[in-house]
């Protein structure tokens, strides 16, 4: 039961896709027992016709909403694309246009909170991307050319302040404390 329940937060907060490899590392169980509790939580959210799915392909695992829902959902996520950013989210998009790429965990330090819903919406307006680092089992996140597109400019190096900015060591510092806290 633990298992299942520590699966079904780290599908909840990922943005993407987790391998069952990663779960099994994180979870610190053997990759049969990922399998093994995550098929039975598939079984368990098509049986109670839930609002959200977990489906599996290959070796990889991610929560989706229920395609019961999708109608309802494609109206939400195209009003949540199309809208304005929020002021949490230009912040998070501005560290990581200033500082990326940049790890999730560096983010939430910076800002005080969990970023992962924020990060799900710029990922799906497309204007950032993640990367995984598997040797730190982190993922680091950064502009991408839509981004740039969207600014009309160039070059990320175009921001305004951006080669002071983008050297200034406060954060760093700052981050450096609050690890050794």
């Amino acid at each position: 039961m633990l298992i299942k329940s520590k699966i079904e937060s780290l599908l909840f907060i990922s943005a993407k896709p987790m391998p069952i490899k990663q779960l099994a590392n994180l979870i610190g169980e053997k990759n049969q027992e990922i399998e093994r509790a995550a098929a039975e939580l598939i079984e368990d959210y098509k049986k109670d016709k839930r609002g959200v799915q977990i489906i599996k392909n290959n070796s990889k695992y991610q929560m989706v909403s229920s395609p019961d829902n999708a109608k309802l959902v494609q109206e939400f996520i195209k009003d949540e694309t199309t809208g304005e950013l929020s002021r949490p989210s230009l912040e998070t998009l501005t560290m990581i246009a200033y500082r990326g790429p940049v790890a999730k965990i560096d983010l939430d330090r910076i800002r005080g909170v969990n970023c992962s819903l924020i990060l799900r919406n710029l990922l799906l307006r497309g204007l950032i991307e993640g990367k995984c680092d598997n040797k730190k089992k982190e993922t680091y996140y950064s502009i991408t050319f839509d981004f740039i597109k969207f600014l009309g400019i160039n070059n990320i190096k175009e921001l305004p302040d951006y080669e002071r900015l983008n050297k200034d060591d406060t954060i760093d510092r700052m981050l450096a404390g609050a690890e050794a806290n």
